[in-house]
């Protein structure tokens, strides 16, 4: 996948990874960037082209595909944590709406824009993820549990749309400093190096990215003796 002349359609481009993404495009050549975001004022980048998109929205993500019909690279990168449990009075509402935005949303939008991408020689489709698709914390149990499901989602398309040449690549990284982790603990990626490695990555071929040092180290603990999805993320 090449970003030079490339048309791409970010989700969530209105901030963090996605106004990120949507820069980077830019300044790589993409000859075309639709910034997706529910609310299209709240996109203030100069050079990108704005679009109304709710991701939980199944007639707006049809809607922007019969709009975008140029596009060769999707960014799935809208997503929400609630920070919630599993056993907490408000769970279910929680898990519900995660599972909208970070799953239902990218399958939705790759259903759509699958043969927008065919016609145009398969193109590329990226999937943003999380370390947490691996492990599990009380902080962000069912917000874990969403990205597991949309890693296994982002497996199973991989095979599913190799037929027509699309490229699939799962983005994991732990924290970022963006809005969403602007609590948490600990080291934070930034997003301007997470989205370089991931362009870098796409034009390479590559179908996954370890973008920082503690995902590159749970994802190795996955086969460890204990597994690292065993306990808590730094041992506790």
């Amino acid at each position: 996948m090449k970003i030079q002349d490339s048309v791409a359609l970010v989700t969530g481009a209105n901030r963090g990874l996605g106004l990120a993404f949507s820069k980077a495009l830019l300044a790589g050549g993409a000859r075309k960037v639709y910034a997706a975001a529910r609310d299209p004022a709240s996109v203030t980048l100069p050079g990108v082209v704005p679009i109304a998109l709710d991701v939980t929205d199944a007639e707006q993500v049809a809607a922007a595909a019969r709009e975008c019909g140029d596009v060769t690279l999707l960014v799935n990168n809208a997503g929400i944590s609630r920070s919630s449990g599993f056993l907490g009075e408000r769970t279910l509402e929680a898990l519900r709406a995660e599972l909208d935005t970070n799953f239902y949303g990218p399958l939705l939008t790759t259903r759509a824009f699958a043969p927008v991408l065919a016609r145009h020689g398969g193109g590329a489709i990226v999937n943003v993820l999380s370390a947490l698709s691996w492990v599990n914390m009380p902080a962000f149990g069912t917000y874990s549990a969403t990205k597991s499901a949309a890693w296994s989602m982002t497996n199973g398309l991989r095979h599913e749309l190799r037929g027509q040449g699309t490229q699939v690549l799962g983005l994991h990284v732990a924290f970022m400093d963006t809005d969403m982790a602007r609590g948490a603990q600990g080291p934070k990626a930034h997003p301007d190096d997470v989205v370089a490695q991931v362009l870098a990555a796409l034009e390479a071929g590559g179908e996954e990215v370890l973008a920082d040092g503690i995902t590159r180290q749970l994802k190795q603990g996955l086969a460890a003796q204990p597994g690292v999805y065993l306990s808590l993320p730094g041992g506790a």
